[in-house]
């Protein structure tokens, strides 16, 4: 499932994404990149104003990590310590493109 939220409500220049797949026999497999680098091409076709599309994972999240980096985004933030999770604390990773480098 993929998903697009403006993050800064009614202005609308702020898109960022997510992308779920549920079984994780299929992690691992291409079908992630496969589908962000759809849908971020879609995503800046929908919404011609923007000027970047990004998402944020955590630092326990390695396979999201390592799609941004593949896919050819840049790791704009690393928030420290800010994600609590079962007892231990995680680093919030912020990803993003901008239209000039995606097109």
């Amino acid at each position: 499932m993929l998903t697009a939220y403006w993050e800064d409500g009614e202005l609308q220049q702020w898109l960022e994404f997510g992308i779920i797949i549920y079984e994780a026999k299929l992690w691992n497999k291409g079908i992630g990149s496969f589908a962000v680098k759809a849908w971020i091409t879609e995503l800046f076709a929908m919404y011609p104003h923007i000027q970047r599309v990004g998402y944020t994972t955590w630092s326990g999240n390695h396979g999201m990590q390592k799609l941004g980096e593949k896919i050819g985004m840049t790791k704009e933030a690393q928030l420290r310590s800010v994600r609590y999770w079962q007892g231990e604390y995680y680093d919030s990773v912020k990803y993003g493109v901008l239209r000039k480098e995606w097109l």
